[in-house]
């Protein structure tokens, strides 16, 4: 068992907190004023990982907090150090307990990293569940169709619509499933997840965090952050007019992604290959702590 010293995972901590109050802190002021975000409060709301949750470190299984039991031997999943009442650490038996969550994880990671990277679907996924509705209907009543109804409609008929994530696919309008190439569902997400897919990449923050406390910290903020920015192009991209509205950490406005265009379908493209890229290793990490975990030598 590694053993962190008091002062040395109390810096770590810290600077785990600091670094989470700056990606959460404008959705905390916007909660308090009940002023909503159609971008960004989905990592809060979809995503079941409160901004308390991911505020609070975790430096992963077999690691010991010298003097954390304090601060650690009442949380979930933690016990004070077998020999050592003033420490703390996971419990092994909690790890034990989430064996079956951890080779079902590391089963669909699997799979998604072995499975060529797909950059045709031009986010037509966020399209598809708005098809044939009405103007009140819509996820994001509050903004209009940047293209208004029929020419929504318009698009998501001229395209060849294949997605692979079920997240996203079970929330097409009926009219829009048959459009759909695929047929995905909640039990064969394996054959189906691809790399390059947005939602996957998303996803990766909602597998780190479920992992939690046997995974670092610092893996499921990496995550988040690939999963925030993930989320801006998702709605760039979207048949939604977010004119002005600000997207990203510095909160500059952002202009569509025109994917109805040759422009926006190559701009699309491009962004998802480089998230692609950037979520291979986060993905790769989390495969490796499943193989410790489930080899009995847990991530550290």
């Amino acid at each position: 068992m590694e053993v962190l010293a008091q002062e040395t995972w109390e810096a770590r901590a810290a600077a785990h907190a600091a670094r989470v109050d700056a990606l959460v802190g404008p959705h905390l002021e916007r909660r308090d004023a009940r002023a909503k975000h159609p971008v960004h409060d989905f990592l809060f709301t979809y995503y079941s990982h409160r901004p308390a949750q991911l505020r609070r470190w975790h430096p992963g299984a077999e690691v010991v907090l010298a003097g954390g039991a304090a601060a650690y031997g009442g949380l979930r999943g933690y016990a004070v150090a077998e020999g050592a009442p003033d420490d703390a650490a996971v419990d092994p038996a909690h790890v034990e307990s989430q064996r079956p969550l951890v080779e079902a994880l590391h089963r669909l990671l699997v799979a998604t990293a072995a499975r060529p990277a797909h950059l045709g679907c031009f986010g037509l996924h966020e399209w598809a569940m708005v098809y044939r509705q009405g103007d009140d209907e819509t996820r994001h009543a509050d903004w209009p169709l940047r293209l208004g109804g029929d020419g929504t409609d318009a698009v998501v008929e001229s395209h060849r619509i294949a997605c692979s994530h079920f997240d996203a696919f079970r929330f097409f309008t009926d009219p829009a499933r048959p459009l759909n190439t695929l047929s995905p569902t909640a039990g064969d997400r394996t054959a189906f997840e691809q790399p390059a897919c947005l939602h996957a990449g998303m996803d990766l923050y909602k597998h780190a965090f479920r992992l939690s406390p046997l995974v670092s910290s610092d893996l499921v903020v990496d995550a988040f952050e690939l999963a925030w920015d993930i989320r801006v192009l998702d709605m760039r991209a979207a048949p939604y007019d977010f004119t002005g509205i600000a997207m990203d950490h510095t909160g500059e406005p952002w202009a569509p992604v025109r994917i109805e265009t040759a422009g926006g379908k190559q701009e699309y493209a491009e962004a998802q290959r480089r998230f692609a890229e950037r979520g291979a290793p986060i993905r790769q990490a989390l495969v490796d702590a499943g193989e410790r975990l489930l080899a009995g030598s847990p991530a550290r």
